[in-house]
C-alpha cells in the first residue's frame, strides 16, 4: 500500500478533532473573553476602533510565529526557542541597517544611505534567513541526535538568545535611517495616507502566511506527512513517510515564520535592534497553538485555531493591562489557561477512547 493511502486516513482522522465544531467552540470562548473586558474596562475604551487595531497588531506577532509552531506541534514536536528566534531576526535586521562602508580614506557612510532601496531588502533577507537556518539547526539536532525536542530547543533557546546579544554587542542597535520596514506595523486608522490599506502591512503578511500554511496542511503531501508523523511516528515510517525530512521541514518552517514575526516585532518596538525583545514570547506562542486546539501528543491542530488562540492571548494581555492587573497576574492567568487547555485536551481524548 502506498504512503499516500496510508497517511491520508490518519491525517483525516486527527484533523476532524480540530474541525468546525471545535473551532466554533474556541471562537465562542474568544467572544466571551472579549465581552468580559468590554464590560469591565471603563468608558468603553476596550472596544474602540483604535484599541481593536492595537489588538490585531500585537496578536500579529504571536500569530505569525504561531503558524510555524502549529506545524511543529502537529508533528509532535515543540520549539522553546521561538522568542529567541524572533529576537535574532530583530537584531539581524537592525545590524544590517546599521552597517557602515568606507567611501574614502578615513571616511565611512551608512550603507542604507548609499543604497536606500537595496539595504532594507538585504536586512529582511538576512533576518529571515538566519532565523530559518537556526530553525533548521533545531530540526537537525532533533533528527540527527535523536534527542527530545523539549531538551534541544531548551538549549538552543539560550544559545540563539546569546547569539542575538553577541551580534548586538549586548546593547540596542539604532539604525540611522527609517525605512519601509519600520512602517510594517504602523496603524492605518490614524494615518490618512495609509487608510486605503484598511489593515497594517504586517497583518496582510500574516493573512498570506495563513493561506499558504493552510494550503500546505490541507492539500499537499507534506501536510499529510506532518499529520501522520504526529499521529504515530513508527507507523508513518513503516508506511514510507520520510519522517526525518518532515521534521527538518517543520522546524525550518518554524524558524522562517519566527523570522517574519521578527520583522513585525522590529517595526512594533520602533525600529530598534533590541536583543532582549520577545522575552517569554515562546510561552504566548505555544499557548496560542494549544488554546487553538493543537495537542502536545501531536497529530492535531489547525491554523485558524492558532489565530483564535493568538487573539485570545492578546486580549487577555491587553485587557489585563487596561484593567490595571500587575504583570505577574497576567502571566499567571496565561499559564493557568495553558494548563486548563491541556487538561481539557486530555479529557477529550479519554472520552474519545
Amino acid at each position: 500500500m502506498s504512503e499516500t493511502t496510508e497517511a491520508r486516513p490518519s491525517a483525516a482522522r486527527f484533523s476532524l478533532g480540530s474541525g468546525w465544531g471545535n473551532i466554533l467552540g474556541r471562537f465562542l470562548a474568544l467572544i466571551i473573553v472579549f465581552a468580559f473586558f468590554a464590560v469591565m474596562v471603563e468608558d468603553g475604551k476596550f472596544y474602540t476602533l483604535r484599541n481593536l487595531e492595537n489588538i490585531l497588531r500585537q496578536s500579529c506577532v504571536y500569530g505569525t510565529a504561531g503558524l510555524g509552531m502549529t506545524l511543529i506541534i502537529i508533528a509532535a514536536g515543540i520549539d522553546l526557542s521561538a522568542g529567541s528566534l524572533i529576537a535574532l531576526s530583530v537584531v539581524t535586521v537592525a545590524w544590517v541597517m546599521n552597517l557602515n562602508v568606507s567611501v574614502a580614506p578615513g571616511e565611512t557612510k551608512a550603507l542604507v544611505e548609499l543604497y536606500p532601496r537595496l539595504t532594507p531588502m538585504l536586512a529582511v533577507a538576512s533576518g529571515v534567513l538566519l532565523s530559518t537556518l537556526a530553525g533548521l539547526a533545531n530540526g537537525a539536532m532533533v533528527v540527527g541526535l535523536r534527542l527530545v525536542p523539549f531538551i534541544v530547543t531548551l538549549g538552543t533557546m539560550g544559545m540563539i538568545r546569546g547569539l542575538a546579544k553577541g551580534i548586538a554587542k549586548e546593547r540596542d542597535i539604532y539604525p540611522p535611517e527609517e525605512t519601509w520596514i519600520n512602517s510594517l506595523m504602523d496603524p492605518t486608522l490614524s494615518n490618512v495616507n495609509r487608510s486605503w490599506q484598511i489593515l497594517p502591512t504586517g497583518i496582510w503578511i500574516l493573512i498570506i502566511g495563513v493561506l499558504i500554511s493552510s494550503f500546505i496542511l490541507r492539500y499537499t503531501r507534506l501536510g499529510r506527512h506532518i499529520f501522520a508523523v504526529g499521529s504515530n511516528e513508527e507507523t508513518a515510517r513503516l508506511c514510507g513517510v520520510p519522517v526525518g525530512r518532515t521534521k527538518l521541514l517543520v522546524y525550518m518552517a518554524g524558524g522562517f515564520f519566527c523570522g517574519v514575526a521578527g520583522l513585525m516585532q522590529f517595526s512594533y518596538i520602533g525600529g530598534i535592534g533590541q536583543p532582549t525583545t520577545a522575552g517569554m514570547y515562546e510561552l504566548f506562542i505555544i499557548a496560542a497553538v494549544i488554546i487553538g486546539g493543537a495537542s502536545f501528543n501531536g497529530g492535531e491542530g489547525s491554523i485558524l485555531g492558532t489565530l483564535i488562540g493568538a487573539l485570545m492571548i492578546t486580549i487577555l494581555y491587553m485587557g489585563g493591562q487596561q484593567m490595571g492587573w500587575p504583570k505577574w497576574v497576567q502571566e499567571m492567568v496565561i499559564g493557568g489557561i495553558i494548563i486548563v487547555a491541556v487538561a481539557l485536551d486530555r479529557l477529550r481524548h479519554r472520552k474519545a477512547v
